[in-house]
């Protein structure tokens, strides 16, 4: 069985064009793949607030910002859907970004 440099190679002598777009969809498929990984993140994250808020807080707001990062850097740049359905609290928005400093 060939493998996958062999098979790109046969896809673009018979269509140069679809050797890109094999590569292409699987870059796609990884960044579907990551941004989901991030939502279940946040879902995750929020669901822990009810247990301890306080502890879940900062985990909620490093999940959601990264998310929020992931989900700009692939071009969607308006949260207001996802924080809308992912019932992302407002105490989680307001602190979006803040670090916090770590004593020694």
């Amino acid at each position: 069985m060939p493998g996958l440099r062999e098979s790109l190679e046969l896809i673009r002598m018979v269509r140069p064009e679809a050797g890109t777009a094999a590569i292409e969809h699987e870059i796609f498929a990884e960044k579907a793949n990551s941004l989901g990984a991030a939502e279940r993140r946040v879902k995750n994250a929020i669901a822990a607030l009810a247990e301890n808020h306080q502890t879940a807080l900062a985990d909620a707001r490093d999940a959601v910002w990264s998310y929020f990062v992931q989900r700009e850097l692939l071009g969607f740049e308006d949260h207001a859907d996802v924080i809308a359905d992912l019932g992302i609290p407002k105490d989680v928005l307001l602190g979006l970004g803040a670090v916090q400093k770590h004593s020694k």
